[in-house]
């Protein structure tokens, strides 16, 4: 036929003969003839001169409504929003495909096919709702707020808005992240499509003004629950820690944000590794700062009772009054804490002033290098602020550059160590050592020392150094009172999550830190939703989406035979699939299988405004009800693998192990440089899902898995769409967020089910 031959030889010539092959061929809309009821189907042509496809789009409308010239439905059409939109889905596909398919795939015959697969899969669409109970039934429902820090992809949000429990359900107030796909995939998920009022702040959580613009988008509204990952990579098993990784202090943000928002209950969530960082220390830390929150309410207790000590312990005055200014670092805001941060080191400065010619000559004063540490710590330690906007910088710039693993790594790391606090303390407390002052000034020297080490402890240490003037004075008991007032939140031991507990298809291990207001019951532990002979298996999890080949991308579902597909084993594939709970637990009689919940969706059916699910690469399209590209499945597109790749991953998937395949591919001359390949156990559940697809090899077929089928082993129901780039390499990855890191860096949404259901149960 003309039309393939003139297709394949420009194909076959340059890229820029391909982009002059789009001017030759188009693709268009035309009205044919009117059937018995005077309606006109809209056809889809593809014209080169004489030759043309043509397809029937199974759209009729009346001739009056049709504009030609701008190839739409005009308004005067009661369903002209819904047919456009349509319209500029098939037109988009069908282009995307001439640009990107093999010369085998432009035939007429295959093009018809596709097109008409595209229009199959409209009709599809037509059933795909999200599931609406009676409005009734959720009136008068007790409505508790949440928001999502750290947000990424949503796993949080979505666990939370799966969760009810008795008169209790969950309301959305805001995601967060610094990445403007996981804005745009949360605006299209729960604004555009579930039809809520959640704001979305895109700001990095460390910068100065990101409280205040939180608070702006709150409007004043209590937050009950927060909840949050801060990025974790600097933490992870996974490969060499990083010191002084810019991600490492996001802790700390987030918590000044719980300072602020005071919820009832906050939910911290990172990687096992976390807790034997620094042999723990970190873990510690952690605790410690989750208990240095006060009740600012009623913090002037603790800042009157310190006053009394003062008056109680003349002689100890100096270091008490050091205490009181340290205590003060918790209650005041960024502007005020500057100032009585150098309040705080230019009193120690002033004691020191006053001892300096007493403890040496006038001409060792100007000379000595102990001297001349000392002061230049105090001068250090008055900059706090500019010194911790240089480190932030030069953190920021070391990522940039990726420096690690390099011979700049250490230079860079000894220079941050050396401008934080604790380190200026530490030098300038070394330079004292080395003076030798008379036995009657010794005591004056200790309390510099004492006061700069106040300077830089937690509100815990504080507490703990207070128990010495407190003993003395003998006010144990009213001490002890005092700090079950202030102490803003609880928190037991974190624990260890298993993905796999709670219905999720994946061995995940996450760690949970689970603060609790002080006026809320203690949450230890979140009791896992399956026992370990109910867990869900990866092919419980994949089999219905087994239907795509190399190079392929599905819009609709395909039934996937499995008698044919699993000739000798399809009783034993079978046996696999059981009727479950949403939560996973396994229930024969009322349950639907794991791929049926995935399908249906796990939300409640309280979004009366919800709409179809749809496809959007920007927020120009997201904005443009016209580009929404709606379908009843979408993320269901498998890479473009050549020959070789494709029976490098045979050949490890036939071995079931990738060192057991290693000999055989060196002997055909298909060996990788790549370190791991995960074939995929169909009776198991899968490994940790990161964020590289090819990962992993399908338990059945020699492909890298697609953004759908790790959203699947990540729980996710297949009405969440991943919205922007498919995938990108190398670093790019860290800046674009594409889809599949979306899903790899994503909280297991029945995960986080289980852990919004277990905070509903004890909220009061």
């Amino acid at each position: 036929m003309l039309l393939k031959y003139l297709v394949i030889s420009y194909l076959s010539v340059n890229l820029s003969v391909t982009k002059k092959l789009h001017t030759l061929i188009r693709v268009k809309f035309y009205l044919d003839k009117a059937d018995k009821n005077k309606l006109f189907p809209i056809h889809l042509v593809l014209r080169q001169k004489e030759a043309k496809v043509k397809v029937a789009t199974g759209e009729k409308i009346k001739k009056k409504d049709w504009d030609n010239a701008s190839q739409s439905v005009k308004d005067s059409c009661y369903n002209h929003k819904g047919i456009n939109k349509f319209l500029s889905f098939l037109k988009q596909e069908v282009e995307k495909h001439l640009e990107t398919a093999p010369h085998s795939q432009l035939t007429d015959k295959k093009i018809k096919e596709k097109i008409q697969s595209l229009i199959n899969s409209r009709r599809g669409n037509t059933d795909v709702k999200m599931v609406c109970e009676d409005q009734k039934y959720y009136e008068g429902k007790q409505k508790i707020t949440f928001l999502d820090l750290f947000a990424g992809a949503g796993g949080f949000s979505e666990g939370f808005l799966q969760a009810e429990h008795g008169n209790k359900l969950y309301d959305f107030l805001l995601g967060s992240d610094i990445n403007e796909n996981c804005e745009l995939t949360h605006l299209a998920r729960y604004n555009y499509q579930l039809g809520l009022d959640a704001e979305f702040l895109r700001q990095d959580i460390s910068e100065p003004d990101f409280l205040d613009n939180l608070l702006k988008r709150l409007k004043g509204k209590q937050v009950d629950v927060v909840c949050g990952g801060p990025p974790c990579q600097s933490f992870s098993l996974a490969g060499k820690r990083k010191k002084f990784d810019k991600k490492d202090d996001l802790f700390a943000h987030y918590l000044k944000a719980i300072r602020q928002l005071r919820p009832k209950y906050f939910v911290m969530e990172n990687v096992k590794g976390i807790l034997t960082k620094e042999e723990g220390k970190i873990r510690e830390m952690i605790l410690q700062e989750i208990r240095s929150i006060v009740d600012l309410k009623e913090f002037h207790q603790l800042i009157h009772f310190v006053a009394q000590l003062k008056r109680h312990e003349k002689e100890q005055a100096f270091i008490l009054e050091c205490y009181n200014l340290r205590l003060q670092f918790e209650t005041a805001n960024e502007k005020e804490i500057e100032e009585i941060k150098e309040r705080y080191i230019q009193n120690v400065e002033n004691k020191f002033r006053i001892l300096t010619p007493k403890i040496v000559d006038y001409k060792t004063s100007k000379t000595d290098s102990s001297i001349s540490t000392i002061r230049h710590g105090f001068n250090l330690l008055k900059r706090e602020h500019e010194l911790a906007y240089i480190r932030k910088k030069v953190i920021n710039e070391k990522a940039f550059c990726d420096l690690d693993n390099d011979f700049f790594y250490e230079d860079f790391n000894n220079f941050l160590t050396a401008i934080e606090s604790e380190s200026i303390v530490e030098r300038v407390n070394t330079a004292f050592k080395t003076l030798k002052p008379a036995k009657e000034f010794i005591n004056d020297v200790n309390e510099i020392v004492k006061a700069l080490e106040i300077y830089t402890y937690s509100f815990d240490e504080c507490m703990n150094g207070l128990k010495e003037f407190v003993n003395k004075a003998k006010h144990e008991s009213e001490f002890k009172e005092i700090l079950s007032h202030i102490r803003l939140y609880n928190i037991d031991e974190p624990f260890v999550a298993l993905a796999s507990n709670y219905g999720v298809p994946q061995n995940r291990e996450r760690v949970l830190f689970i603060g609790c207001r002080k006026d809320q019951k203690l949450i230890k532990e979140v009791p896992p939703t399956v026992s370990d002979k109910e867990k869900v298996t990866i092919f419980e999890a994949l089999y219905d989406l087994d239907f795509v080949g190399n190079d392929d991308e599905k819009f609709n579902y395909e039934k996937v035979d499995l008698k044919t597909k699993y000739n000798g084993t399809t009783e034993k594939m079978i046996s696999l699939i059981k009727k479950r709970d949403v939560d996973g637990k396994v229930d024969e009689r009322k349950g639907m299988t794991y791929a049926e919940w995935s399908k249906r969706g796990r939300l409640n059916g309280r979004f009366a405004n919800a709409k179809n699910p749809f496809y959007v690469r920007n927020f120009e399209e997201l904005e443009n009800h016209l580009t929404h590209i709606v379908a009843p499945l979408h993320n269901h597109k498998t890479s473009k693998q050549n020959d070789d790749v494709v029976k490098r991953l045979d050949v490890i998937l036939k071995a079931g192990d990738y060192d057991m395949a290693k000999k055989k591919l060196k002997q055909i001359g298909l060996e990788s440089e790549k370190r791991n390949y995960n074939v995929l156990k169909p009776d198991a559940q899968s490994p940790t899902v990161m964020t590289i697809a090819d990962d992993y090899i399908h338990y059945s077929n020699p492909r890298a898995l697609t953004v759908r089928e790790m959203a699947r082993l990540q729980s996710f129901d297949d009405s969440f769409v991943f919205q922007g780039k498919r995938s990108t390499g190398g670093n790019k990855r860290k800046l674009e967020v594409p889809q599949y890191t979306l899903v790899g860096n994503a909280v297991p949404p029945l995960m986080a089910r289980a852990v919004a259901l277990e905070i509903l149960k004890n909220i009061s």
